[in-house]
């Protein structure tokens, strides 16, 4: 495999991973913006903006892109996060021209008074289905809690008055600036040409505009940063749901942090499906339904995520054991054949993961979006093999599992045991 990049005049960057033995090519627009860089009057417009995206531009209806993505046979989606908005497809090598100029055009949207109210109550029924199904909006809510003051706060589908007061105009300044040139990377993996690539940006993206960038970085609240030792605890009450919910945030490594691999490590040992102290403990003794843990970066914040569910009449019982496992991780550690285990695990799953273009396409156009930087599937894996205990002990010293944290817990339990009032 080879790295290629070049810079664009308006500042595009293209970038690709280019691979002799791949049979496929996949390619991907990654817009640096995301939930994080709304306030409270565009709160969902990230979101909502990638919908407008397929309705069409001033020389396409959202019929014709879907019908050329399909005459291209291409596997094409997007996606909105906290941080980014990314349009992709993966296709045969000979199409790599024609998905990079549709995936392009459809970009510069036409976004029209129309199909703005439309989509708009499509998004408004898409928060409602979310907040009606398990788990009703509790990682929102302890996301919400847990950053308050930080822009991580922030849920990616917003709210419904939130999404209800977004004007189009607003939608129309947020696209200039944050779809500038300077803003997006033009990432590719596989079965590339990167000499078409780079043609191909030029013709379709070069008259793109620039735009001063914003600030992206901000302070952390103490507690999403690991400081002290605050607990919060909030309830949602859904009497109908068949089982309790139970979603808990710590604070972890940032995605610029070298930390961040200890912590997918031990997130791994904690609540990986199988194999992992959670999996031993609630699923293979039927005690719980789910029970997981996992690690999530951002620019400048990360958590650990504990997922649990089961039982109502249970689930007091299935805190208290997941939290009396956490302390003793935090104060001892893990043992050598669980670090073993989970650290070939982690090195299959990068192995697995970079014989695919599309799941390599995700890794190298993230890292690069965020840090400018081009991590080989041979850089991780060294990074993991050379994983110690002494790091497992300084990560659990930097972010105590026991210390800080919020939890949210939503379903047919009535009354909280602990923490703060309960909120329906």
């Amino acid at each position: 495999m080879s790295f290629r990049h070049e810079t664009l005049p308006n500042g595009l960057e293209v970038i690709a991973e280019v691979s002799d033995s791949a049979l496929s090519a996949s390619v991907g627009f990654f817009v640096n913006t995301g939930s994080r860089d709304e306030n409270d009057q565009t709160w969902g417009v990230s979101h909502f903006l990638e919908h407008m995206v397929f309705k069409g531009t001033d020389t396409l209806s959202a019929d014709d892109i879907n019908r050329r993505f399909d005459d291209l046979g291409a596997a094409a989606n997007a996606f909105t996060s906290e941080e980014d908005t990314v349009y992709y497809a993966s296709v045969l090598p000979e199409h790599q021209r024609e998905a990079v100029e549709l995936i392009g055009a459809i970009l510069r949207p036409a976004i029209r008074e129309e199909d703005f109210e439309t989509e708009k109550l499509v998004i408004l029924e898409e928060i409602q289905m979310y907040d009606d199904q398990p788990p009703f909006g509790a990682d929102d809510i302890c996301r919400a809690a847990f950053f308050a003051g930080h822009p991580a706060a922030r849920s990616v589908l917003g709210t419904l008055d939130s999404v209800r007061s977004i004007g189009i105009d607003q939608m129309r300044d947020y696209h200039h600036r944050r779809y500038a040139a300077n803003n997006v990377v033009l990432a590719a993996t596989g079965a590339i040409d990167f000499a078409s690539l780079v043609e191909t940006a030029k013709r379709v993206c070069g008259e793109w505009e620039p735009c001063p960038a914003a600030p992206r970085t901000c302070p952390l609240p103490p507690r999403a940063g690991g400081g002290g030792r605050e607990v919060l605890r909030e309830q949602i009450v859904r009497e109908a749901a068949a089982l309790e919910y139970v979603i808990r945030l710590s604070a972890g490594p940032d995605g610029d942090d070298p930390d961040r691999y200890a912590a997918k490590w031990l997130a791994m040992m904690l609540g990986d499906e199988s194999g992992s102290r959670f999996y031993w403990e609630f699923i293979d003794s039927g005690a719980a339904d789910y029970a997981s843990c996992h690690h999530q970066e951002f620019l400048d914040a990360g958590m650990f995520g504990v997922q649990l569910s089961s039982d109502a009449e249970s689930i007091e019982e299935i805190i208290e054991r997941s939290e009396e496992i956490l302390a003793d991780v935090t104060a001892n550690g893990l043992t050598a054949g669980e670090m073993e285990q989970a650290r070939s695990k982690l090195a299959s799953r990068i192995v697995l993961s970079g014989e695919r273009a599309r799941r390599r396409l995700f890794g190298v156009g993230l890292e690069w979006a965020h840090s400018r930087r081009y991590r080989s599937v041979a850089d991780d894996l060294g990074v993991v093999e050379t994983l110690t205990t002494a790091d497992l002990s300084r990560l659990l010293d930097r972010w105590p599992l026991s210390g800080s944290h919020a939890t949210v817990l939503a379903g047919p339990l009535e009354s909280t045991s602990a923490g703060g009032e309960p909120s329906v």
